[in-house]
């Protein structure tokens, strides 16, 4: 998927995001945000989204010589989904259909995405969590739950720090012992690491490997070696959030997208409106 020019707003977006985590200097403010347009105007938009914002933020990392800004923004995410995790938890216990709560559960978590919206609060989490059970899923769901199944192989790609313990509600309703969970190779963004996915106690259920980038998105040709390996000998990928789609969804695999459509370019190119819960094998709109 390539960089729209309706894209542009949201780097800049971040771009200011991140200078405002760094410094409450006003005249820095302005500096860096000078910079960071110049990089903006230069940018190669024939590249996805997640491409981009590797290329932005990189060149932010090493012009402010801070390799985390979004530090504290991740680790409060991270809290607050930890104190969540138990009331739904429950619910799960209580349901006719456990498996397709969890994975309603897993989407729900996708709103925490610092890439798409600036200042997630928990009001925000909050109202999402008490809509998500009536959510409906686009896909189909029973090829899903079959495939999930029925794979020797599954891995899924993480997304975002907070989301994360989600996700592990999601993967106990997997064959758990297939299941390997890929994070990114290091900080971007709230995207999550081999640290988050510790955190949220999925290295109790199933491996946890890295992908050895820092894109927001999985760039199959910017990964590891070990993790292209692990992508081609998979039986089922399952792919979370926005991010992953933009960088997979042209790819031929057995890729099951599963994410909450947040951004209007995601919904023209997918052809669902905004706010859709997806659980499918999407194919860009034609």
């Amino acid at each position: 998927m390539k960089t729209s020019l309706e894209c542009i707003p949201c780097f800049v977006r971040q771009s200011l995001d991140v200078v405002k985590m760094i410094t409450d200097n006003a005249a820095e403010h302005e500096r860096l945000m000078r910079d960071c347009l110049k990089w903006i105007s230069e940018i190669n938009i024939g590249l996805t989204p997640p491409a981009v914002a590797q290329i932005l933020h990189r060149k932010m990392r090493e012009v402010t010589e801070v390799k985390d800004p979004y530090k504290a923004a991740k680790d409060a995410h991270n809290n607050l989904a930890s104190e969540l995790v138990a009331p739904l938890k429950s619910r799960l216990r209580s349901s006719n259909e456990p498996f397709f709560m969890a994975l309603r559960y897993a989407i729900m978590g996708n709103v925490i995405d610092l890439g798409a919206k600036n200042g997630i609060s928990r009001e925000d989490i909050y109202a999402e969590m008490k809509n998500a059970d009536k959510q409906p899923l686009f896909g189909d769901l029973n090829a899903f739950k079959n495939m999930a199944a029925e794979a020797k192989k599954i891995l899924y790609l993480a997304d975002n720090t907070g989301e994360i313990f989600f996700d592990r509600l999601f993967i106990e309703q997997l064959p758990a012992s297939r299941v390997t969970l890929a994070v990114r190779g290091a900080p971007v963004i709230n995207d999550a690491t081999r640290e988050d996915a510790e955190l949220a106690g999925i290295g109790e259920i199933a491996e946890i490997i890295d992908n050895g980038s820092d894109a927001p998105g999985t760039i199959l040709q910017d990964c590891s070696p070990e993790f292209q390996r692990r992508f081609e000998d998979a039986d089922m990928i399952i792919s979370k959030g926005q991010g992953n789609y933009e960088t997979l969804s042209d790819v031929e695999k057995n890729i099951f997208f599963i994410l909450k459509i947040k951004c209007p370019i995601i919904s023209a190119h997918a052809g669902l409106p905004v706010g859709t819960y997806v659980a499918s094998r999407l194919k860009p709109n034609k």
